[in-house]
């Protein structure tokens, strides 16, 4: 039996004693469900709690974040499926917040190399300019390296590509931790990237604690997308303020409502090293409205002008990183050796540029998911998309392209305008939310 020092069972104990309550309640409103966290103040625990929500492909409709300023916290959602209705599986989604929120145990006493479970993938980051046919270029070569692809994810944006693949040898679908190896494929890979501030990098890591939307944040931040481009579009105004009185500064999103347009605001935040006090968020129709009032880690608001520019764009990157341009490509087939190659060498010669991609291995099937241009970033020409579809399979790859821009809008609601019955959030700061009615809300 492994016995720990009394710091490692005190810090346990501690963690215990601070674990978030989670609940979720389909009784209360007509129209959502309400879920409500109420936690220890954890830098990343508000992060975490919207991560869970995403993951479990609900809809935040609108909801507040509240905050004594000391050691507590209280979130509160209301939530929706895709199709705008209740969350048929609620209690799975309690499951789902409990193990995303619950405290750590204590690690086993074994190296962490130890830890690393056989067969585990190699995770492959990319970041580079983006081109038309960049990643059938990407997937040839790890074709022709034998590299088995598990799951990726690619995003493009302001004329940057970022990419998370894990791979592993084709072959035996071991892990690929040769040192020679993983130096080969790195440069294979950054000659394709032709330079770029990060390149290609290759890191041990298991899939499933890789929050991937995250880190292609992170990484497009790292390499300075945000900054580099020129003026946003007008549909995404992001707006920093000051509340001197109450050393707070004010962070107001209007924009487009989309799937995880929140998660992609607080993980920027969060990734900036700013905390969230208190927020607010709610939609109209298919326009979304958010506002929080943040200090950073030392608790201190943003100072000047350079940090309010760089928030807001970081943000305003964000947000428009998922929004899909093209159309959605739907692809279902048992997985081979070399199938993206194939998919996205078809893609290219048919001048058809791949904008977003999502790449799931599940068993033997492969379910994949790409948004496609044209070369030059327009729509697509659907007798293009037909003959894509005719050479790939029609019972493999087709068109979805209503779901995506849909997906958060509630049926009738499309058109409105925004802003109606948006929380007025000094009010629940001034009141210091003594009115615990607004949990139950739902107007």
């Amino acid at each position: 039996m492994e016995r720990y020092h009394p710091s490692e069972v005190y810090e346990l104990f501690v963690r215990h004693m601070n674990t978030p309550r989670v609940v979720v309640d389909n009784g209360v409103c007509a129209t959502a469900t309400l879920v409500q966290v109420h936690s220890a103040r954890k830098h990343g625990v508000l992060l975490e709690a919207v991560a869970a929500l995403s993951d479990h492909g609900v809809c935040v409709r609108k909801g507040y974040i509240s905050s004594d300023d000391g050691r507590w916290f209280m979130d509160v959602f209301h939530v929706t499926d895709a199709a705008g209705r209740k969350v048929a599986d609620a209690d799975a989604l309690l499951a789902r917040l409990e193990s995303s929120l619950s405290a750590d145990a204590l690690p086993p006493r074994t190296p962490p190399s130890a830890t690393v479970g056989a067969g585990m993938p190699t995770l492959l980051e990319l970041v580079g300019a983006d081109r038309p046919g960049l990643l059938s270029e990407v997937f040839a070569v790890l074709h022709d390296l034998r590299c088995g692809i598990a799951d990726a994810r690619a995003w493009t944006h302001g004329g940057r590509v970022a990419a998370l693949v894990f791979v592993r040898d084709e072959e035996t679908g071991a892990p690929i931790d040769d040192a020679a190896r993983v130096r080969r494929v790195e440069s294979r890979l950054r000659h394709v990237l032709r330079g770029g501030a990060l390149g290609a990098r290759m890191v041990r890591a298991d899939a499933a604690a890789v929050n991937m939307d995250r880190r292609l944040h992170q990484l497009l931040n790292e390499d300075g997308e945000a900054e580099s481009r020129a003026d946003q579009a007008e549909a995404t105004a992001v707006a920093v303020q000051d509340w001197g009185e109450r050393g707070y500064s004010v962070v107001t999103v209007s924009c487009r409502d989309r799937p995880k347009l929140l998660f992609d605001v607080v993980c920027t935040l969060t990734d900036l090293d700013y905390v969230v006090y208190h927020g607010t968020f709610d939609t109209d129709g298919d326009h979304a409205q958010q506002e929080f009032y943040i200090r950073r880690l030392d608790g201190q608001p943003i100072s000047s002008a350079a940090e309010r520019r760089r928030v807001i764009q970081c943000l305003q990157a964000a947000i428009e990183r998922r929004a899909s341009e093209g159309v959605r490509l739907e692809l279902r087939i048992a997985d081979r050796r070399g199938l993206l190659a194939y998919v996205t060498r078809v893609f290219r010669e048919n001048s058809l540029s791949v904008t977003h991609a999502e790449i799931t291995t599940r068993g033997d099937m492969a379910m994949n998911v790409f948004h496609v241009t044209d070369v030059a970033g327009r729509p697509a020409d659907p007798k293009t998309i037909d003959e894509v579809i005719q050479r790939i399979g029609t019972e493999s790859l087709r068109v979805d392209e209503e779901r995506w821009p849909r997906l958060c809008s509630t049926e009738g609601d499309a058109g409105r305008g925004g802003g109606a019955g948006i929380f007025s959030l000094g009010s629940l700061v001034k009141k210091n939310l003594a009115s615990l009615g607004l949990i139950r809300s739902c107007s």
